[in-house]
């Protein structure tokens, strides 16, 4: 969404931002997912703007080689922003990738002057802090149509398509493709050494995945689950059944291309927030897709279209804590 055309001759009436609307925008938008909770993101304050930023520092660059779930990441950030500048009542236009000659720089956010909250703004920001990444056992009970509606609908009205798989022959395929991704990444020396630097953390650390968020290692090697240390010893980590069959879904996008990850992100981050709303709990199967022979095997190859950006796992489970976030702080530009 580009910024609003400018009346020539007429001022433009600004208002500035709080400091306490300032911490409730960065609050909400640390608490979105990142690979391994990297948290690779920054953001420059401005009167009424706020500038987000990639911190390639905090990129993967054994998983995530091109940057792509960099800024995945930073889209759903930007989607947290935009919900809570909503729920202040300050209308946000956004501009992605505005200067080509700075590439950190994501998306300059322009906060409008203060309203009434519309429609379902409360609900979503409520939703930002309950939004956790479950690698736990799900229920086995499908989720209602008017739910799998209400997910699709979301990825829609960011440019984005989700498909559920709910065929089993279709859902049995993309469960094998990521077996065959586990299988890969078992042989990936370097992918598995980045692994260990960010799962399995100290609990004390404010990002990575501390050793009880990992969930328990599947019995089943084959389960539709991802196993971020592939079974390594980690303190106290049981072993468990998951369920049988996971509702999975797949998020595409019509390009594959910086402006299209953002957008994606911004789209699964909305999935996600109306998932929670729902009562729906998610984790990630991005194993094929992190694998470009296996990436576009994903979608289904007789009536898939668009590209494979996020492969998710849906159902319902326990609500588990949240993962640690740096200070808003160590993630603010002066």
């Amino acid at each position: 969404m580009s910024t609003p055309a400018m009346t020539p001759g007429v001022p433009v009436r600004r208002t500035p931002l709080t400091e306490q609307e300032q911490a409730t925008l960065l609050g909400a938008a640390v608490a979105a997912p990142s690979l391994l909770n990297t948290q690779p993101w920054r953001f420059t304050l401005g009167p009424d703007t706020v500038a987000v930023r990639a911190d390639p520092a905090r990129q993967l660059r054994a998983s995530d080689p091109a940057g792509r779930w960099l800024l995945l990441s930073c889209g759903a950030a930007l989607l947290n922003l935009r919900v809570a500048a909503e729920h202040l009542g300050r209308m946000p236009s956004v501009r992605l990738l505005p200067d080509q000659a700075d590439p950190r720089l994501l998306a300059v956010v322009h906060l409008g002057g203060r309203s009434a909250p519309a429609g379902m703004a409360s609900a979503m920001f409520d939703a930002i802090p309950a939004r956790h990444t479950n690698r736990f056992p799900f229920e086995d009970r499908a989720l209602p149509p008017a739910v799998t509606t209400a997910l699709v609908e979301a990825a829609a009205l960011e440019g984005a398509q989700l498909t559920l798989l709910t065929d089993p022959a279709e859902r049995a395929r993309v469960t094998d493709l990521v077996a065959v991704a586990n299988a890969d990444a078992d042989l990936d020396t370097a992918a598995a050494a980045e692994a260990a630097r960010w799962a399995g953390v100290d609990p004390q650390r404010r990002d990575g995945v501390p050793g009880w968020a990992l969930g328990p290692v599947p019995r089943d090697p084959r389960a539709a689950v991802r196993d971020l240390r592939r079974g390594a010893p980690v303190q106290g980590r049981p072993t468990a059944a998951f369920e049988r069959a996971a509702a999975l879904g797949v998020l595409s996008t019509a390009r594959d291309d910086p402006t299209a990850w953002l957008r994606a992100g911004q789209a699964l981050q909305r999935v996600l927030l109306v998932a929670t709303v729902q009562g729906v709990v998610a984790s990630f199967l991005n194993q094929p897709l992190e694998v470009p022979a296996l990436r576009f095997l994903v979608r289904n190859p007789e009536h898939g279209v668009g590209y494979p950006q996020m492969l998710m796992r849906l159902g319902y489970g326990t609500v588990t804590p949240a993962t640690p976030r740096r200070s808003l702080r160590q993630v603010t530009d002066d």
